[in-house]
């Protein structure tokens, strides 16, 4: 096999490693389209907040200790005992589900039938808070997350690669357990959306609120399940991203990664978020290895919204999403 075609489909299924780690982020995303019928521009900042709290109880962190410091003149910042992480996560889980019960009670209810622009821009604002919120919580300092999953070049892989090819293929292992994971969510997810009778529920509150109302079905109860399981969702691709870089700020800003994804699969389908991160994340390594030296670097940075964009122009539903008809 040639050395250039060895590169390509190692950069390949790099890609589809990455695009995973993209479409655990879209899946929140998926989620609350789902129950309210608008982009939650805050689910980048709850993966975020999700991994800083993960953190924070680990290492037993005093949550807001850089302001009780500074308004008593104390130097407290750990309880000096460390959580173990399932301890950790689990608690972690319970502040996401807080979270989901605070964001319904102050903020949903009082935009029951609100315009979608409205409940848009409560998102914005909800994305902000909750960002100077884990500030101040947990402090900006870039941390490191280990939750126990294996990280660095699959040995196997690349043993049997260089058997085979004779060469190696570099594969990490947490992006195989990334895709293993996202998985194990789509198939849950989409069994719990089609064949339960919350997920029945959800679907109904999506198309119409004051009808789901008329039969019984509590809108406030819908929304607290959808947030608290897009938090979830938030939780893990938090845990995914903060092992592979580190928790840091930046760590928001894949939640603009994930529009494109979203475009691609459709904004309604927990399946085509995968298909879509998958389809990002191959297409932007493949067109830099391909392209970059002709066009110049950062070709990742805009390829996914170049793709995105020609979706929009020629099929603006995306792969899987529902073709909206609006008769006037």
């Amino acid at each position: 096999m040639p050395i250039e075609v060895f590169f390509a489909i190692e950069v390949a299924i790099n890609g589809l490693m990455a695009g995973v780690m993209y479409a655990l982020v879209a899946l929140g995303f998926v989620l609350i389209f789902k129950a309210s019928g608008i982009f939650n521009f805050a689910q980048g900042v709850m993966a975020l907040f999700a991994a800083l709290t993960l953190v924070g109880l680990q290492t037993g962190q005093i949550p807001f200790a850089h302001l009780i410091n500074a308004i008593f003149g104390t130097r407290m910042h750990h309880f000096g005992w460390d959580l173990p992480t399932i301890v950790a996560i689990i608690g972690t889980m319970a502040v996401m589900v807080l979270l989901a019960f605070l964001v319904e009670r102050l903020v949903l209810k009082h935009l029951v039938n609100q315009e979608p622009i409205i409940l848009f821009m409560a998102t914005i604002g909800l994305a902000y808070l909750l960002e100077g919120l884990g500030d101040v919580m947990w402090g900006a300092e870039v941390k490191q997350l280990d939750v126990g999953l294996p990280q660095g070049a699959s040995v196997w892989i690349g043993d049997t690669t260089y058997a085979l090819f004779g060469y190696d293929f570099f594969i990490d292992k947490l992006a195989l357990w990334a895709a293993g994971i996202a998985a194990v969510l789509v198939i849950g997810l989409t069994l719990f959306s089609q064949y339960t009778r919350q997920g029945r529920a959800l679907r109904a509150v999506a198309d119409d609120h004051q009808a789901a109302l008329s039969v019984g079905i509590s809108l406030r109860a819908i929304w607290v399940l959808t947030w608290s399981i897009a938090g979830f969702v938030a939780l893990v691709a938090g845990i995914m991203w903060g092992a592979s870089s580190g928790v840091q700020f930046s760590l928001s800003l894949i939640a603009l990664k994930a529009l494109p994804v979203l475009i691609l699969g459709g904004f309604t389908s927990i399946p085509g978020a995968i298909v879509g991160g998958l389809i990002i994340g191959v297409g932007e390594k493949l067109f830099d290895f391909f392209f970059q030296p002709i066009v110049g670097g950062a070709t990742e940075n805009w390829f996914a919204y170049m793709l995105a964009l020609v979706f929009l122009l020629f099929r603006p539903q995306g792969l899987f999403g529902e073709k909206i008809i609006e008769r006037v």
